[in-house]
């Protein structure tokens, strides 16, 4: 027990893993913030979908040779949400089908940017990390960090200012539109804000998993609450806890840190599904 403690303390010490956990935790707490009306308005899917845009600029910006690609990946991630709410509201595509179209004809484009233009000699090595998440994450420098906590707090403030249009447009957007608020420029809103949150978990979870970053800890929430704003808070508790145990549990045994996280929020939603049980029973 004392040498656990000591290690704790030594990994402690050293500040990348503090950047680590600040990054991680506002990741976690901005994802989970929309995943619950993504959910609810079962377009859960265009999380995985907008990842795999992100995935194709990632491509994009090593092309060019630029060092911080957020400057590539950030606007055409929010280009590609505009686009993609625009033509899932086309009677002749379907929102599922637009979501399919874009992200799989990203995630070609970026492997195959990626296979003509490569960067470094392990092609699938980098292909790897981006997709499922890599251990930039415990190298972050402090204006990574900057650049994060100043996003974050744009996402946190634009989903608290608008939180009455967006529980409003969650649950109703036909009597929205009927009273005269223009329901589209929220579900814009929505489409925006979760190309931000894409952006900063790519480097946490890899572009495919960042879905189940969104949609775990809201379907965990679910389970055991009933109101739009529990839902909301549980969520992002349940969010924040998973996303600091998986980064400690990364550091400690050395498992990859997107994957740790994924599989913490996988094993707390089904000990929520197994609460929401025995709570039925015991109220039957």
């Amino acid at each position: 027990m004392g040498d656990f403690a000591a290690k704790l303390q030594l990994y402690f010490s050293y500040p990348f893993v503090w950047y680590a956990l600040i990054v991680g935790l506002l990741i976690a707490l901005c994802s989970s913030l929309l995943g619950v009306t993504l959910v609810l308005k079962r377009f859960s899917y265009i999380g995985d979908g907008l990842s795999h845009v992100a995935f194709g600029a990632m491509a994009i910006a090593a092309l060019v040779g630029l060092t911080n690609n957020v400057y590539i990946v950030m606007p055409i991630t929010v280009i590609s949400a505009i686009l993609l709410l625009r033509t899932g509201q086309n009677a002749k595509i379907n929102g599922d089908a637009a979501i399919a179209m874009i992200s799989v004809g990203a995630l070609a484009l970026g492997y195959m940017l990626m296979n003509l233009f490569p960067s470094s000699a392990n092609i699938s090595g980098d292909v790897c990390t981006t997709l499922f998440g890599s251990t930039s994450i415990l190298t972050l420098k402090e204006s990574d960090v900057i650049i994060c906590i100043v996003m974050s707090v744009v996402v946190i403030a634009a989903f608290l200012l608008f939180y009455n249009k967006i529980f409003a447009v969650t649950f109703d957007e036909n009597f929205m539109k009927a009273t005269g608020i223009k329901a589209n420029v929220y579900n814009l809103i929505i489409a925006i804000i979760t190309a931000l949150i894409i952006v900063l978990a790519m480097n946490l979870v890899g572009s495919l998993l960042i879905s189940a970053l969104i949609i775990f800890p809201a379907l965990s929430a679910m389970r055991l609450f009933r109101s739009f704003r529990s839902v909301v808070i549980c969520s992002a508790c349940v969010s924040v806890t998973c996303a600091g145990l998986g980064i400690f549990t990364s550091i400690m045994a050395g498992t990859p840190v997107g994957s740790t996280i994924v599989v913490t929020d996988i094993i707390v939603f089904f000990l929520f599904c197994g609460l929401s049980l025995i709570i039925r029973r015991k109220n039957v």
